[in-house]
């Protein structure tokens, strides 16, 4: 391992000329696994696999392996996308393509392996082959890349995902990797680093869409005598898991952007921010930082260069507000993470008083990509404003769902249709939530829509973190927005009495709105009629005055879902009717003297005691008592009980 350290140093990292000789070029091949003797397996190794059981998959290979095939390599790869995938499995057999294999769970390894490696191909759990130039393909077998779920995206910031062990550095270096940050700080300025990016277009990557480049020389230019690169990995909106994805399954990557940005500005000093409870991602991100030290990418004077820097991860406490930029800087200095007012920005007085550039984590995966191929390059795929691509999190009711990356100005309409295959359980279309818990929604009437920074702000909708929820028929608006509303009231920092009480309200009115009132005669409809006006007025109060993003952007799932979605609140208040059934306050339930036979199962199970009765008799439901919680209509066997 030290000879090919020393070899990937040398004749690789430092080698001067962008073309490598022939002879380096085969063995990067062998260490990338394009040219193999034996066979390999990879399992995908992030959260969504292990959720679904792929360690213990991985242990049933191993243990197969090890009694059948003992010449064979097993690797951990990272997350390929579609999480209905999950456990994903690649078999390579020398000189053939690879393939692909769906839910492989630890008991269907064994008659997948023997089919494979006796030449007879299970279809049931199929996926398709990848493969290149002088490999066997497998007759009457697709090619992944043919599917509708990968066809319609432009994986550049995922391209390497699932691809490669993400714990070896050895491998990512073999795959280009961090030569662009040896030749940024070998042969380029600062300033010179920051032009290329800011002539690339490249924007932020959530919040305003800030140009990059530009945001880096507010920081250069800024008289200092130190200055940090802090990478915001606190991925914590409600939908989105795209940071995780991606700090799973390319750590290196992302070293390596936060490397180039802070040499960039000139910080000697960067800082990850991640959330509490992404041990795994911290895990490997932690293993990627620590081989890139041993390499000598990290440290004094690297390689010569006269560049110091130490990167370092920071957790956070756990409190969503913390994402916002200037609650994220009070919290790494020991203090309560609460927004302040700006200006100052960051990048004149930021950590410590400091100059300090903030970007996200899709964001500086982007930055090597740029540096390696150009800024150029960069705006061939995209929209003139917004170049590049962008990844999304597909999650709720689409037939598919994962991690998605599409270029700027695909249409809403390609993820939902082509990319997630329309409504799963053949359900009708509602909406797409898009931009996290203060996110809008898009409609039928809107999906066609360009995802660009420019054409969603037109219509007031900010692209938010990358989440991207497909609801259906069956989801209630009004109790989706009460939903968001609890959780934005929960994660305020309480700080500023616009965001801290408004939230609180129209919690309080929304709460209303979702239930029965006690008192049919009290005028309680008109009360509530008149809260829901109030809603209006408090998030127009909220958008103006709060002091940070949170509470400013908090109204948006409301004010969105009264807009195109205004009926499902007028039945909620004047009918006291939930179309979707999911508001248990309005639900009624009843019994069915004639189908019902006394058998005390739901009167057994009701949390409340509102059904009585005698044994082998109709039993009845005192609605007064009842929560609308529905135990009894599942636990029925005789279909007695009806709601309404």
């Amino acid at each position: 391992m030290e000879d090919l350290k020393t070899f990937l140093v040398d004749k690789v990292l430092l080698f001067e000329s962008d073309t490598l000789p022939p002879e380096t070029e085969k063995v990067l091949q062998r260490v990338r696994r394009e040219k193999i003797n034996n066979p390999v397996i990879s399992i995908s190794s992030g959260t969504s696999s292990i959720i679904e059981g792929s360690e213990k998959t991985f242990l049933t290979i191993a243990g197969y392996i090890n009694d059948n095939v003992q010449n064979a390599e097993l690797i951990s790869v990272g997350c390929a996308g579609p999480a209905n995938f999950e456990p994903l499995v690649c078999i390579q057999i020398p000189g053939k393509n690879k393939l692909f294999f769906r839910n492989i769970t630890e008991e269907k390894v064994e008659p997948l392996l023997n089919g494979v490696f006796h030449n007879e191909i299970p279809e049931d759990d199929l996926v398709g082959q990848t493969g290149m130039k002088g490999f066997e393909l497998w007759s009457g077998i697709p090619f992944v890349d043919e599917l509708p779920f990968f066809s319609n995206q432009k994986r550049v910031v995922l391209g390497n995902c699932g691809c490669y062990d993400p714990e070896s550095i050895e491998e990512y270096i073999a795959r280009g990797g961090y030569r662009a940050y040896i030749k940024a700080i070998r042969h380029y300025t600062f300033e010179e680093v920051c032009n290329i990016v800011e002539r690339s277009g490249l924007r932020g990557r959530s919040g305003g869409g800030y140009l990059t480049g530009l945001k880096w020389k507010n920081a250069l230019n800024t008289t200092s005598n130190a200055r940090y690169l802090i990478c915001n990995a606190k991925e914590s909106d409600p939908g989105a898991f795209t940071d995780r994805t991606i700090l799973e399954s390319d750590p290196h990557r992302l070293i390596e952007g936060i490397a180039i940005a802070s040499y960039a500005i000139g910080a000697s000093n960067a800082i990850v921010f991640m959330r509490s409870g992404s041990g795994h991602a911290l895990n490997r991100l932690q293993k990627a930082i620590d081989n890139a030290r041993e390499y000598g990418l990290f440290g004094h004077n690297i390689f010569s260069s006269g560049y110091n820097l130490e990167i370092v991860i920071r957790k956070e406490a756990g409190a969503f507000v913390c994402g916002e930029e200037t609650a994220l800087i009070n919290t790494l200095e020991g203090k309560r993470g609460m927004p302040q007012l700006k200006p100052p920005y960051p990048t004149t007085s930021g950590l410590f008083g400091k100059p300090t550039v903030i970007n996200n984590v899709e964001t500086l995966m982007n930055v090597p990509l740029i540096m390696q191929n150009g800024p150029e390059w960069f705006r061939t795929f995209g929209t003139e404003n917004s170049p590049g691509t962008k990844v999304f999190a597909v999650a709720g009711k689409g037939r598919m769902s994962g991690v998605v990356e599409v270029e700027m100005g695909t249409t809403v309409r390609t993820i939902l249709e082509d990319i997630a295959d329309g409504i799963k359980d053949g359900k009708e279309f509602k909406a797409i939530q898009l931009g996290g818990a203060s996110g809008s929604f898009i409609t039928s009437e809107n999906l066609d829509i360009s995802l660009d920074f420019d054409s969603l702000k037109q219509m007031g909708i900010g692209m938010g973190a990358g989440g991207f929820v497909i609801i259906d028929e069956n989801t209630c608006m009004v109790d989706l927005v009460r939903y968001y509303m609890e959780f934005i009231r929960n994660e305020s920092c309480g700080k500023c009495i616009p965001c801290r009480e408004g939230t609180g309200r129209m919690l309080e009115i929304l709460e209303s709105v979702i239930r029965k009132p006690l008192n049919e005669e009290s005028g309680t409809t008109l009360e509530r009629f008149k809260g829901v006006m109030q809603l209006e007025t408090i998030a127009s109060v909220m958008k103006d005055t709060s002091l940070c993003g949170l509470g400013q952007t908090a109204p948006n799932p409301f004010i969105s879902a009264l807009k195109n979605f205004r009926d499902e609140f007028e039945e909620h208040i004047f009918d006291r009717k939930c179309r979707a059934n999911v508001c248990r306050g309005l639900r009624s339930f009843s019994i069915d003297v004639d189908k019902c036979t006394g058998c005390t199962a739901c009167s057994a199970k009701c949390p409340v005691n509102a059904i009585y009765g005698t044994r082998l008799q109709p039993f009845f439901i005192v609605e007064d008592k009842c929560i609308g919680c529905g135990i009894c209509f599942d636990i029925c066997k005789f279909s007695a009980i009806t709601v309404k």
